[in-house]
């Protein structure tokens, strides 16, 4: 394996690309690569599950409920493992080691997930994906601190250059993995294969060009001491006693027996849970029985802290609550929205439409590829020659992306008529970020810029406008109908009001617990921001899985007006709290 002399992170900066390391645009794409795999399998997930066993490219007709469930399940384990993750590469095996464990494993999942011809193999398939995503996703921005450890001045640029390599891999995987997946001429099991492909891809590119980072990653920093912490002597007087640990302990495997029986049990007849208490089963029982404990352990160790950091950190929690009721909305992209997009949105152009949505189509799918394939070119320059095998694997992949591209815009434009894929919309979501992120960030930069409280006030209610518009779209579907034929129109505007309200509330989450917390607390704050959004992508499945209960006894209409009215309300009672949150902050803006 090739290595270099670059031991410091000021050395990256001999070798730029875009006025930024080369060794950035390896994460890039390798990053690209894992977020291709992850939404390309979770866009054809819950679709391959419902659809029926007498379609045209039949899938296992699980009822609604059921899907979602697993969804849930799956998604919120996805953000519980990287706290493990990270806690093991930090300790144990380094950075880069643990990026390799983890798309190994995810290689793997990927194959599995495409042995449809048993369940077990499902099962496997997404228990090596949560596990192989906890190795990978704390572990990759672990690298890129270390690059830009002394150059601070050039990190947002560098996260920014970063972001669009999530985007575009996500972008991407639904487009492709989506359209192949649909496809009755290749089916499920080769959407499922090509997401593998490419986290395989990704895996071989990263190992043979490693030695790009020198030492960075290699070994974990043992008694390193957080730069710019403040107040550490507040944040180390207050170690966890033997009663916290035994606490946090049985939350946890409260917590996770739940979120595993809570598919199980809606699938098969087993329960871990079969008991009442009262009026309440089993299951809701536990689940009460963690979250007490959890609010428990939490008072306690916040009133061990002084004044002014228990009130930074009761603002962390109440921003960390905002985020439960975000994703549980927002993540209903993967779940019910989908469904949506499948059984009651007219999808099938032909004439005028169908030529519009071709062009359109090519040029959103095109362009974004020929810039990133300009930015390969632009590492092949700089990389070649120390690294020939590494970039000879990364143009496979693009050679291979590109014919897929041409294959699908090929068929487009040959049919008479054009049936848009389910899963076209969910790459609405990572256009709307790649063309509207720069504005926003503009926002932040000037003097408009809102505080903490009142962008996430916004967030929410930008949320729930984006599904007043399914509201009101869905409003012609009879109650209980399972098939309709709404316009398209209505996704794309929810589509877009959900993007707005992510770039209000998700990327200043975590930079607001950076800037509140002192340093040696921050993988504690972090580790219950994640749990935050796990228990949000959790209930996502859980009220997703309502959709056909509610659509049978009330409308479609009564469905999403649920996530209308329920964000736009928290967001108007975070609005008013804005002066308490204020005093709360201590002047952090």
């Amino acid at each position: 394996m090739s290595t270099t002399n670059l031991d410091t992170p000021n050395d990256f900066f001999e070798s730029k690309v875009l006025g930024h390391p080369a060794g950035l645009f390896v994460l890039f794409f390798t990053e690209m690569w894992e977020r291709f795999s992850y939404y390309g399998m979770r866009a054809l997930l819950v679709l391959f599950l419902t659809s029926s066993l007498t379609d045209i490219n039949p899938g296992w007709g699980w009822p609604r409920e059921q899907a979602l469930a697993i969804y849930g399940s799956y998604t919120g384990l996805a953000y519980l493992t990287p706290i493990l993750g990270g806690y093991i590469a930090d300790r144990i095996i380094g950075y880069r080691w643990a990026v390799l464990v983890g798309a190994l494993l995810m290689t793997l999942g990927h194959l599995s997930m495409a042995m449809e011809f048993h369940q077990a193999f499902m099962y496997l398939g997404l228990g090596l994906l949560v596990i192989g995503n906890g190795f990978f996703k704390p572990n990759m921005t672990s690298v890129l601190s270390q690059m830009y450890k002394k150059h601070s001045d050039k990190k947002d640029g560098a996260y920014t250059i970063f972001y669009m390599g999530v985007n575009s891999g996500a972008f991407l995987g639904m487009l492709l993995c989506g359209y192949i997946g649909e496809s009755p001429d290749w089916g499920w099991s080769w959407g499922f294969g090509l997401a593998g492909i490419f986290m395989f891809i990704g895996m071989l590119q990263f190992y043979f060009t490693q030695g790009i980072f020198g030492e960075i990653g290699l070994k974990p920093l043992k008694n390193q001491v957080e730069e710019g912490s403040d107040n550490l002597e507040e944040s180390s007087r207050n170690p966890f006693s033997t009663f916290d640990s035994i606490v946090i302990a049985l939350i946890s495997v409260i917590g996770l027996a739940w979120i595993i029986n809570d598919p199980v049990s809606k699938i098969t007849s087993a329960n871990l849970f079969n008991f009442k208490v009262g009026t309440l089963d089993g299951s809701n029982f536990m689940i009460m029985i963690a979250l007490a404990l959890f609010l428990f352990i939490l008072v306690k160790r916040i009133s061990q802290y002084t004044p002014v950091l228990r009130d930074k950190m009761i603002a962390v929690i109440v921003l960390a609550f905002i985020t439960i009721f975000f994703w549980a909305s927002f993540e209903q992209a993967g779940g019910s929205m989908t469904i949506f997009a499948k059984d009651y949105t007219q999808r099938v152009l032909s004439g005028d439409s169908k030529i519009i949505f071709n062009v359109v189509n090519t040029l959103i799918t095109v362009v974004p590829l020929i810039i990133i394939s300009y930015v390969l070119f632009k590492l092949f320059a700089k990389t070649f020659a120390k690294y020939a095998l590494g970039n000879l694997i990364l143009a496979s992949g693009f050679v291979l992306i590109w014919g897929i591209v041409i294959y699908m815009l090929s068929n487009q434009y040959n049919e008479v008529k054009s049936e848009v894929p389910a899963t076209w919309f969910g790459i609405l979501n990572s256009l709307f970020i790649i063309s509207l992120a720069p504005i926003v960030s503009k926002l932040w930069e000037s003097k408009y810029n809102p505080s903490a409280t009142m962008k996430n006030g916004f967030g929410m209610i930008l949320l729930g406008i984006g599904f007043g518009a399914l509201a009101y779209g869905s409003s012609s579907i009879p109650q209980g109908a399972a098939v309709a034929a709404v316009s398209m129109i209505w996704l794309i505007l929810a589509y877009l009001f959900h993007t707005l309200g992510e770039l209000f509330i998700s990327p200043v989450g975590l930079s607001y617990v950076s800037k509140l917390v002192p340093g040696r607390m921050i993988a504690i704050m972090f580790g219950i921001w994640y749990l935050a959004i796990a228990i949000g992508n959790k209930i996502a499945g859980t009220m997703g899985g309502k959709i056909d209960e509610i659509t049978s006894k009330y409308s479609m209409t009564t469905f999403f007006l649920i996530f209308t009215l329920i964000p736009i309300g928290i967001g108007l009672l975070v609005m008013m709290l804005s002066p308490i949150m204020k005093k709360l902050m201590h002047g952090v803006k």
